[in-house]
């Protein structure tokens, strides 16, 4: 199964069903634009024209029947071509229009007369009989889904891809740090005991050989515990697998993979913390990067 991101783009348009008669319809067409980019769950709007506000109910129902995550903005709108925007109103429009005005201006001798334009405005919706245009913007509406769906999906391969190579390098990272406690726990416990023997010439026996050997392996002891991030590196592999397996899983890993990721980075922390060495600070200074390199990626991934 694919993993899809929640960021993209699409665009449809056709030609609107005509209203019938020369010029009313005529030249008109149906837009649509889907824009989505990532969200913490599936949130959409609708920027609908006045005339295809009563679909919002099924264009809603069929993106929430495709779509699981994302902010998505939803833009239909009719484009009217010169022959209907100058289509000429029919005559009883404008008898009725004028007994109108007629009454108004002998109760309001000071309102001024239908301009033109008042005129046009007021008949666009009875010049032509308006035509259900639901089924063409519902056509319209999966044709830009599925262009949408196939953009995200395209997306999600790239994040993928990228998600993948910083997962390898994590993991080479944590290959190099392994050897290093253990290493140098072998030489803090050599520099421990050479201090004790060093102690052990300057009292010339007065102090308990036996009590000053158990303090110095003690201490060695002690530092080799606050440095082992043997634990850290365990569970870091572990996450690094299970992250693995839902790349290759696909489907909806957004969520869990934002949870990993969030325990990666808490690992690395922690192996940042105990580091002890230069090397190892760099080794968990650079996880640390590529963790965050995969968190700002992630959020993009339904």
């Amino acid at each position: 199964m694919a993993v899809y991101s929640m960021t993209g783009y699409a665009s449809a348009q056709l030609q609107a069903p005509g209203a019938g008669g020369e010029g009313a319809g005529a030249g008109r067409r149906l837009g649509l634009e889907i824009r989505s980019v990532n969200s913490r769950f599936l949130d959409l709007t609708f920027r609908l024209s006045e005339e295809l506000r009563s679909q919002e109910p099924a264009l809603r129902a069929l993106l929430t029947a495709r779509l699981k995550r994302g902010k998505v903005e939803v833009r239909a709108f009719v484009e009217g071509g010169e022959s209907a925007g100058l289509a000429e109103p029919p005559a009883p429009l404008l008898a009725r229009l004028a007994q109108v005005q007629a009454a108004v201006q002998a109760e309001l001798p000071g309102a001024r007369p239908l301009s033109v334009a008042d005129v046009l405005r007021l008949s666009a919706g009875a010049a032509a009989p308006q035509q259900d245009l639901g089924p063409a913007l519902l056509e319209l509406a999966r044709g830009a889904l599925d262009e949408l769906t196939a953009a995200r999906e395209r997306e999600g391969a790239r994040l993928v891809a990228m998600l993948r190579e910083r997962l390898a390098q994590l993991a080479e990272l944590a290959r190099q740090a392994g050897p290093l406690v253990p290493r140098l726990v072998e030489q803090q416990r050599q520099r421990f005991m050479e201090r004790w023997k060093e102690a052990m010439q300057l009292a010339e026996g007065a102090a308990v050989p036996e009590a000053a050997q158990e303090r110095a392996l003690t201490e060695a002891t002690a530092f080799a515990i606050r440095i082992d991030v043997a634990e850290e590196l365990t569970r870091l592999a572990a996450h690094l697998d299970e992250v693995t397996r839902l790349l290759d899983k696909g489907g909806e890993v957004g969520k869990r993979l934002d949870f990993l990721i969030q325990e990666l980075h808490r690992e690395a922390n922690t192996l940042g913390s105990k580091s002890a060495t230069m090397e190892l600070t760099r080794i968990g200074v650079d996880m640390k990067v590529l963790i965050e390199q995969m968190r700002e990626q992630v959020q993009n991934v339904e």
